[in-house]
């Protein structure tokens, strides 16, 4: 017996010895009961609480050093940087005292993948950083307007921003709910877009290095969201909601800098359950749930957004039809975004843009399958309707050379289609290559190409959110021996047929006198959501 109990105390001490490690480590990293380093203020007009950092000797004991990274993401030029050749970019980023040069991205009017990022150590005791922006010129040796500001010459071109170490969030000229966007700059903003800058956009992200690697910082985890900083949150949602917390937290949180509300405040709480389906804040008919769908692709859900998902007819037995010039995009998309509006296409890149067999003559019939099978799927329920138009490109419009038309499934319907024919384009684009060219100052075939199907598909797009002012789809107005083209001559406007294939690719915003009309403000983006049959 005696033998026995030697034994079993024998055991008991070696597997002791074997488990304290380990249970000695398991406890290092569980997660502990910290104290709040902030104050709680009730705001009752934004109704939510305002939360003020207090002092901090360290705002993340779980690194050994906090490395702030600002990473350019894409640059674009708004306007002609140069007059006789591309921009030779190349991009100037400050970090409180530290000045990191980009490497130069030559003849590159469009930047689409930078790969570039300037990073470094931060003093861990305070919150908040100071970030500047520069893009630079390296042909003419000058700076680019990628600010809000007015001022002397750096301060109204330069983006000055403040970064927290505390929240992972910025502020300064660029904000959460400004209106290009969080992490977008656009020099329009300034109110410069009928002058000569040059005005470009940049988008860029602001990150700093976390134990779980969730991009929730410390001392966020520990003080306001109550989560562990030791876990990677990802993907989770505690409030079932629908969306998950790094959305929430990316456009859920942001800063107030003045008066007695100086602080955090929430706009949304991801420990709170919201009706998703019913916001809207940006009017673009997309509602936050169909905007987190749309995340992966640049949505905002502060600054409107159109997507457009575009089906090409394949060529002919004869060679009949063409495809849309890929600078066709470009176009659009750089008219759009002087006005904060985010022209996202889907050719095939997004999962859509699909190749439709040829058909010499369509009819409504033809329109009404393709869609179905196309575009929906056919799944009635296809989130992708309601969030995306659709322009179908065929060889011969039979009817016209481009018009816009209705979705019809399950009893509803919605502006949300267009079409496009080549065959009047391609003509167009030869036969009337010097009158077209005069306008655009430019006799390149390509170029000018690529600028009749930009108005084409502005126009029909701009049908889809709803104009249909005077002035529009008049054909009195093309020609100088008719009577409305002196009429509706100042309304310079993509839907005027007098300008919808010279190049001026936009909408009016009415300041040209009478018999102008403002079309930026009457666009109506909601018209894009199914409605019960009128």
């Amino acid at each position: 017996m005696k033998r026995n109990v030697v034994k079993l105390i024998c055991t008991l001490v070696v597997l002791v010895t074997m488990v304290l490690p380990t249970s000695a480590l398991a406890k290092q990293k569980q997660p502990v009961t910290f104290t709040k380093q902030s104050t709680e203020i009730y705001d009752s007009q934004i109704n939510r609480n305002v939360i003020t950092p207090l002092s901090c000797t360290d705002f993340d004991p779980l690194v050994d050093n906090i490395t702030v990274t600002v990473a350019i993401n894409e640059i674009r030029a708004l306007k002609t940087i140069n007059r006789f050749s591309n921009p030779d970019f190349y991009a100037k980023v400050k970090i409180n005292d530290q000045t990191f040069i980009s490497d130069v991205w030559e003849n590159m009017q469009y930047v689409e993948h930078p790969n570039w990022s300037a990073f470094c150590v931060v003093p861990k005791d305070k919150e908040f950083v100071n970030i500047t922006i520069e893009l630079w010129d390296k042909n003419a040796g000058s700076l680019c307007d990628i600010s809000p500001d007015y001022g002397n010459y750096t301060q109204a071109r330069t983006a000055e921003l403040t970064y927290s170490i505390a929240t992972g969030i910025w502020w300064g000229d660029d904000y959460l709910e400004d209106p290009s966007g969080y992490g977008r700059l656009n020099g329009c903003d300034d109110n410069s877009i009928h002058e000569v800058e040059k005005d470009c956009e940049l988008f860029f992200t602001i990150s700093q290095n976390d134990f779980d690697g969730d991009g929730l910082p410390y001392w966020l985890e520990v003080n306001m969201y109550n989560t562990s900083p030791l876990i990677n949150n990802r993907g989770e949602d505690a409030d079932n909601d629908g969306i998950p917390i790094e959305w929430e937290y990316t456009f859920g949180l942001t800063y107030i800098e003045w008066g007695h509300d100086e602080g955090y405040y929430f706009i949304y709480d991801p420990f709170h359950w919201e009706n998703f389906t019913a916001l809207d804040e940006d009017e673009d008919g997309l509602n936050d749930i169909e905007e987190y769908k749309a995340w992966q692709w640049g949505s905002d859900p502060f600054r409107p957004d159109i997507f457009i998902e575009i089906d090409q007819m394949a060529k002919g037995p004869s060679g009949e039809g063409a495809f849309v010039p890929v600078q066709t995009y470009d176009m659009l998309r750089t008219s759009y975004a002087k006005h904060n509006v985010f022209w996202h296409i889907d050719d095939g890149r997004l999962g859509g843009g699909e190749i439709i067999p040829f058909k010499g003559i369509i009819n409504d019939q033809d329109l009404s399958q393709w869609y179905w099978t196309y575009f929906m799927h056919k799944d009635a329920h296809n989130w992708r309707r309601g969030v995306f138009r659709w322009c179908i490109i065929v060889y011969n419009g039979t009817w016209a050379k481009g018009f816009t038309f209705s979705s019809r499934i399950n009893g509803t319907s919605a502006l949300d289609c267009f079409l496009i024919a080549t065959n009047y384009h391609e003509m167009r684009s030869k036969i009337f290559l010097i009158i077209d060219g005069c306008y655009r100052r430019t006799f390149n075939r390509e170029l000018n190409r690529a600028c009749v199907y930009a108005g084409a598909m502005m126009h029909e797009t701009g049908h889809t959110l709803g104009l249909y002012n005077p002035g529009v789809d008049n054909s009195e107005t093309i020609w100088p021996w008719q009577t409305d083209f002196w009429r509706y001559g100042p309304y310079k406007s993509v839907m005027n047929y007098r300008y919808i294939y010279n190049g001026v690719n936009d909408y009016s915003d009415g300041s040209n006198g009478k018999n102008d009309f403002d079309d930026w403000s009457v666009i109506d983006l909601t018209l894009i959501n199914p409605r019960i049959h009128w």
